[in-house]
């Protein structure tokens, strides 16, 4: 071989080792990348949004039937919901990348993936903070960085403004009613309760130990929260919050009276996309949370 065969063949393999990186990911796990990621699936829409948000939405082969945001992520094949992975029709669109959401996806399906050789990489934020880090994450894993940096850093700002204008707020208390039978909430662990804290809401069952809790109706009338929030549906380019105290979730209070939210009428629907989904639009979720306390804040005062 020549010398300049062997400079090339060299150059060629330090070009090769200097692209691979590897990334730690929300489940601790060190996953090796020898190239950005060209063929992605996504399972959950909140990852669906992260690519979309870096400009790579170009790379999605595959993702849930509920990723609905923006219009495009509707046109990309499904792979599947909550219930159920095609694993078979994963395994035939050959993805270099499946994005995970660490809480929410099944770990028998997951086992199968993994097993067929296909890469998996779980992400979950749990803080605010994190959203502007995994958009900087998938960022890095498609080859994206400047427009993830550029997202990343708009995000930051946005909660920056929200933190300062809302730091001397006066707290309010919240219960976060996320299904009805069984009545469940979620507690400080998750990225909902630290949106809340972050407009001034204190989480009255914050500190119970599991992520998605289960109560009973007593806990409840017993904590007396100030507001209630649940999640509905919402017109992407409408209103993302509103006073609902004849939500169907809202039913099962209407006898306690004495109940403050109840008697004040501070009971309000979000925007499960925005509020609940973990995604790039969170803050969003948390324009719409913070003027709901503020709300509250106006109307202490009066009868």
């Amino acid at each position: 071989m020549s010398m300049q065969r062997l400079l090339a063949s060299m150059l060629a393999v330090f070009a090769a080792v200097a692209q691979a990186a590897i990334h730690v990911d929300d489940a601790g796990r060190a996953v090796e990348f020898a190239a950005p990621a060209r063929r992605v699936i996504t399972l959950a829409p909140n990852l669906t949004e992260f690519v979309y948000a870096v400009d790579a939405g170009s790379t999605l082969v595959g993702t849930m039937d509920t990723s609905n945001y923006p219009a495009a992520a509707q046109r990309v094949p499904r792979i599947g919901d909550y219930q159920r992975l095609d694993v078979e029709r994963i395994v035939a669109l050959n993805p270099d990348l499946i994005l995970v959401w660490q809480h929410g996806n099944q770990g028998r399906e997951l086992a199968q993936l993994e097993a067929a050789g296909l890469r998996l990489f779980y992400l979950e934020p749990r803080r605010l903070d994190d959203v502007a880090r995994a958009l900087l994450r998938v960022g890095a894993l498609l080859g994206r960085d400047s427009a993830a940096e550029a997202r990343a850093a708009a995000l930051r700002r946005e909660i920056a403004e929200l933190r300062e204008r809302h730091a001397t707020a006066t707290p309010v208390s919240v219960f976060f009613q996320v299904w009805s039978q069984p009545l469940m909430t979620l507690n400080d662990q998750h990225l909902t309760s630290d949106v809340m804290a972050l407009c001034g809401g204190h989480n009255v069952f914050g500190a119970l130990a599991a992520l998605a809790p289960q109560l009973s109706v007593e806990s409840v009338v017993a904590a007396d929260p100030e507001v209630m929030f649940t999640a509905s549906e919402f017109p992407s380019d409408g209103p993302s919050w509103r006073r609902d105290a004849k939500h169907p979730a809202f039913s099962m209070w209407q006898p306690f009276g004495k109940l403050t939210a109840v008697r004040r009428g501070w009971m309000y629907s979000l925007s499960g996309d925005l509020i609940t989904r973990q995604g790039p639009r969170i803050v969003d979720g948390a324009r719409a949370v913070c003027a709901v306390l503020d709300e509250v804040r106006r109307e202490r005062g009066k009868p």
